[in-house]
C-alpha cells in the first residue's frame, strides 16, 4: 500500500506532466466547489532568477571510491578488492583522484566549474537510510523539525510565490520541501513513476488510469490514509492536503508542460531516469519558469554487494546526464543562472565487506557544479586510520554547504532557514 502523501503525490501531481488537467483533479474541484479565480498565482517571470538544482544520490554514495585517496596505503589495505588504482582515476590534486567513470566532471573540474567538498557529515551520525535522509532534508540532526530546509527557504525568501517556486521530479514530494506556506509541487508522469518503482509498470499504470477514469477509482485502487513523512504544508488534514494538491496541479499542469514542450535543443540525452529528469529540468529552465529550486534523484547507491561494476555504472550515468544538462544550459544561454548540488544520506564504511561491497557509513563527499561555481577541493580528505566506529569522521557540517548555497548563490540569510549560523565555504564565485 502507498502512503497517503506518496500515493497522491505520485499520481495526482504526476498527472500535471500531461497535456490536460486530470479527470480526478477536475472531479476534486467540482466536489470542493473551488473557484479557479481565487487561485493567486505569480506571473511567469523567472528568466533572470538564480536557480539551484538539488540532486540526491540516493542509497548512500561511496565517497571513497568516488574521490579516491590513491596514495594512502590504508585505503588499499581496507579494500583489497574494491580499491581503485591510480590508472583508473582522473587526478585532481596531490594524492586525490576522481573515479574515471566521470570524465565530464573531470573536465568540469579543470575548467574551474566543479567544487569537490570532502568529509561532509553531521554530529552523532545515523546509519539508517530513513533517519539520515531526514536529517539532510530537514537540516536537523535531531530529526525534530516538521519542515524541510528548502521549504523554509520558500517560506523565508519567496513569500507569495507561484506554487512552482520549487519543482521535484520524484514520485513523492521530498521532505526538504516541507513548508509552512508553499511546499512547491512534485511532477512525475506515469512513465517516471514506472521507472521509480523498479519496473512495476502495470501497477503504476493501473493506479494512474484509475484515478483519471470518468468513474473515479476502481476496486483495489484505494488510497492508504496512514500518512508518510514527505514534504507538504505543516498541520494540514487529509481534506486540506487533497485540496491543495489538486490546486497545485490545476495551477501548474498546462503551464509547466506547455512551457517545457516549446524547448528545442541539439543536445542528446541518454535514456536513464536521471538523464530524463535533467532533460525535463532543462526544458523548464529554457521556458522561463519562476522556479528557484529543482529536485531530482538518482538512486541505487546502496552497494552492499558486488559494488565495483554497479557503482561505476551509476557514476557514469550521472556523469553522462550532467554533461548533457550543462551543454543544454549553455546552448540556451542559461549556464550562468544554474548551480547544481549533490547530496547523499551517508557514505560507506572504510573497510569492504565479505560480499565485495560496502556497508552504511558516515562522512562522504559531494559535488557543487556549474558556471557560477568557484572550482577546487574544499575540506580535507578524512583520515582512514582515525575513524569513528570504522567510518570516516566528518570535517565539514553539511549545513555549511547549505549556508554557502543560500548566502552566496541564492542571496538570502541562512540562519533563519538553517536555525543557526554556519561558516560558508567559499565555493561560489
Amino acid at each position: 500500500m502507498k502512503t497517503r502523501r506518496e500515493f497522491l503525490r505520485s499520481t495526482i501531481l504526476g498527472a500535471s506532466a500531461t497535456w490536460t488537467v486530470p479527470m480526478f483533479v477536475e472531479q476534486t474541484f467540482a466536489d470542493m466547489h473551488v473557484n479557479a479565480k481565487d487561485l493567486a498565482t505569480q506571473a511567469v517571470t523567472g528568466k533572470d532568477d538564480r536557480i539551484l538544482v538539488v540532486l540526491q544520490m540516493a542509497g548512500g554514495n561511496d565517497g571513497l571510491n568516488t574521490i579516491v585517496p590513491f596514495e594512502d596505503d590504508a585505503y588499499f589495505n581496507a579494500r583489497p578488492r574494491l580499491a581503485k588504482k591510480q590508472k583508473d582515476l582522473i587526478k585532481l590534486g596531490d594524492g586525490i583522484g576522481l573515479n574515471d567513470s566521470m570524465p565530464y566532471l573531470g573536465s568540469l573540474y579543470k575548467e574551474g566549474e566543479l567544487a569537490v567538498v570532502q568529509g561532509v557529515g553531521y554530529p552523532n551520525p545515523n546509519r539508517s537510510h530513513f533517519v539520515s535522509t531526514s536529517v539532510w532534508e530537514t537540516a536537523d540532526p535531531t530529526v525534530r523539525s516538521n519542515t524541510g530546509w528548502i521549504g523554509r527557504y520558500f517560506d523565508n525568501a519567496c513569500p507569495g510565490s507561484d506554487p512552482t517556486v520549487g519543482i521535484s521530479l520524484k514520485k513523492s514530494q521530498p521532505e526538504s520541501f516541507g513548508a509552512l506556506k508553499n511546499p512547491g509541487v512534485s511532477l512525475s508522469s506515469p512513465e517516471l513513476y514506472r521507472w521509480m518503482n523498479s519496473g512495476d509498470g502495470d501497477e503504476a499504470e493501473r493506479l494512474f488510469a484509475s484515478l483519471n477514469s470518468p468513474d473515479g477509482p476502481v476496486d483495489g485502487a484505494s488510497i492508504d490514509m496512514l500518512g508518510g513523512k514527505t514534504g507538504g504544508v505543516v498541520g494540514e488534514d487529509n481534506l486540506a492536503f487533497l485540496e491543495r494538491v489538486a490546486m497545485d496541479a490545476r495551477v501548474s499542469s498546462k503551464e509547466v508542460l506547455a512551457i517545457a514542450a516549446k524547448h528545442r535543443t541539439s543536445v542528446r540525452y541518454g535514456t536513464t531516469p536521471i538523464a530524463r529528469s535533467l532533460s525535463m529540468v532543462a526544458r523548464m529552465v529554457a521556458g522561463g519558469m519562476p522556479t528557484r529550486v529543482y529536485y531530482v534523484s538518482h538512486g541505487g547507491f546502496d552497494t552492499h554487494n558486488q559494488q565495483t561494476n554497479s557503482h561505476d555504472r551509476l557514476l557514469g550515468q550521472l556523469d553522462e546526464a550532467l554533461k548533457s544538462f550543462f551543454a543544454d544550459l549553455k546552448e540556451q544561454g542559461n549556464a550562468d543562472r544554474v548551480t547544481l548540488m549533490t547530496f547523499s544520506e551517508f557514505g560507506r564504511r572504510v573497510k569492504e565487506n565479505n560480499s565485495a561491497g560496502t556497508d552504511h557509513g558516515q562522512a562522504s563527499c559531494l559535488f557543487v557544479a556549474g558556471a557560477p561555481v568557484k572550482g577546487g577541493i574544499y575540506g580535507k580528505q578524512p583520515s582512514l586510520t582515525d575513524l569513528s566506529k570504522g567510518d570516516l569522521k566528518h570535517g565539514i557540517d553539511f549545513r555549511s554547504v547549505y549556508a554557502t548555497v543560500l548566502e552566496d548563490w541564492m542571496k538570502t540569510k541562512s540562519a533563519p532557514i538553517l536555525k543557526g549560523s554556519y561558516d560558508t565555504l567559499g565555493f561560489m564565485g
